[in-house]
């Protein structure tokens, strides 16, 4: 009994270890369009993002370079905070 206790807590402590790694994700590239009515973000080679319902405009327009810092939420790709990087 002793052993089967001792043999699911190591399975579980091993399963919230990989759950730890499911971190947000980053991509850097260059605005192609931005709609706010929409909340999503597309990127000029192709990614599309689903913007955050606490997402805040930081004046993104077409042509911006961003760091997006982005998680899963289904097949979507849901940016939590875009960056505008200094060129």
């Amino acid at each position: 009994m002793r052993k089967l206790i001792v043999s699911a807590a190591a399975a579980t402590l091993l399963a919230s270890g990989t759950m730890a790694f499911a971190a947000v994700k980053h991509t850097t590239g260059t605005v192609k369009s931005y709609d706010a009515a929409t909340m999503n973000l597309t990127l000029d080679d192709g990614s599309t993002f689903t913007l955050s319902k606490t997402f805040t405009d930081p004046g993104l327009k077409a042509g911006e370079k961003v760091r997006v810092s982005w998680d899963t939420s289904g097949k979507n790709k849901v940016a939590e905070t875009v960056k505008i990087l200094k060129q």
